[in-house]
């Protein structure tokens, strides 16, 4: 084994403690720092900074600026490396190199000062990447062509640059909206034992599942294939519960989060409950974006733009299923995208249209949400992810 692969093994093993102590509810390093650093990425006019790079004061909410990054169109959604300080971002464009393509670009950055440097990039092989994600033993990402309808996978090298696409596969078939007349792969996300990949594809109203080796970075069709959501949909994003037994979808076209009991030896997802993120009396026009699934699986969030509001859900713990908790005003308009810090203190907004991002503090006991009075402007910023500052 390389040196570097001994040291990544020990840095993964550090980090798998340092996860439970955090979900046991103990005060891990960051927590007792006080600070993270928050990467923003954002939509672009061209190369210019798309990537920007800021300090949180977990006790207030602060925000301070540490840079910025360009060379690279389009960086909307950014991946952290599980351990060392890489990051990967989805160039969403539809033509890279004169093929009809997006990329996806590897970073370093300094946890000291947040300067970040640019390794190298790689064709995404669909066009319009949308989404990124590494797998937790740092040596894959994976990317969702949404333009393509299609996803792809590609290797980590040990200075943290990206081999060339290992797996590719072209997604076919069509929903029965006027949005669902091709495939769309929206986002792939891997589950807690790192063996599954799931796409949520809101052409298809399917949620496609692959099997991963993430040393050889590649994913293969598992069986089942796939689950399908309700007719008109849409599914976007994707989430597991800590728990590893429960996952969900929110569905971009009809509004919903769908349920699911998840089987960890076969990769099957079973449905359990739909439910809907807008409040009843709502009649306007919105559509969903993000989920996420508190730290201490008990809250589940769901973005809506259009409403302009994060969904509140409790989940019980014993079923998985949800229960609607109320609405939060996002402080802004589409908010395309959001992240609750490692430690599950706060929460932070993306609001793409009103280029602002927004800080929230999270009830321990209730999952409700109370704005911090931190509102900083970013521009159209749509995704957001954090490390901690040592």
């Amino acid at each position: 084994m390389s040196l570097f692969l001994k040291v990544r093994a020990s840095l993964i093993a550090a980090a798998t403690m340092l996860s439970v102590v955090v979900s046991a509810g103990l005060p891990a390093v960051a927590a007792e720092e006080g600070k993270m650093l928050v990467f923003f990425g954002t939509y672009t006019g061209g190369d210019d900074q798309g990537v920007f790079v800021y300090e949180l004061d977990l006790k207030s909410g602060a925000l301070t600026k540490l840079g910025a990054s360009g060379g690279v169109k389009n960086p909307s959604f950014v991946e952290l490396h599980p351990t060392a300080d890489f990051l990967y971002a989805a160039s969403e464009v539809a033509s890279h190199e004169g093929k009809k393509s997006g990329a996806i670009a590897a970073f370093a950055f300094d946890r000291a000062t947040g300067k970040m440097t640019k390794l190298n990039e790689q064709p995404s092989v669909g066009a319009g990447p949308c989404h990124v994600t590494v797998d937790a033993t740092g040596q894959c990402v994976m990317a969702a062509n949404y333009g393509g309808g299609s996803i792809v996978s590609l290797p980590i090298n040990d200075d943290g640059s990206l081999g060339e696409p290992v797996s590719f596969f072209q997604h076919e078939g069509h929903g029965g909206t006027p949005r669902q007349k091709g495939p769309h792969a929206h986002s792939i996300n891997v589950d807690g034992t790192n063996t599954f990949a799931m796409a949520a594809d809101l052409g298809l109203d399917k949620v496609l599942i692959y099997r991963l080796d993430p040393a050889k970075a590649k994913l293969t069709p598992n069986d089942p294939a796939f689950v399908k959501t309700a007719p008109g949909a849409g599914p976007r994003h994707f989430a597991f519960h800590p728990s590893n037994k429960f996952a969900y979808v929110i569905n971009e076209i009809d509004n919903t989060v769908t349920a699911f009991a998840f089987d960890a030896k076969s990769g099957e997802l079973t449905t359990l409950q739909s439910i809907t993120t807008l409040p009843a009396d709502y009649t306007e026009t919105s559509h969903t974006a993000e989920i996420r699934v508190h730290p201490s699986g008990k809250f589940l969030y769901g973005s809506n733009r259009g409403h302009d509001s994060l969904a509140i859900f409790t989940i019980d713990e014993a079923t998985g299923k949800l229960t609607a908790a109320g609405h939060q005003s996002t402080m802004g308009s589409a908010p395309r995208n959001f992240n609750i810090d490692p430690t599950g203190q706060l929460l932070l907004v993306a609001n793409q249209r009103t280029n602002n991002v927004v800080v929230f503090r999270i009830d321990q006991k209730t999952g409700q949400l109370t704005p911090t009075g931190v509102d900083i402007e970013v521009p159209s910023p749509v995704c957001v992810r954090f490390r901690p500052r040592k």
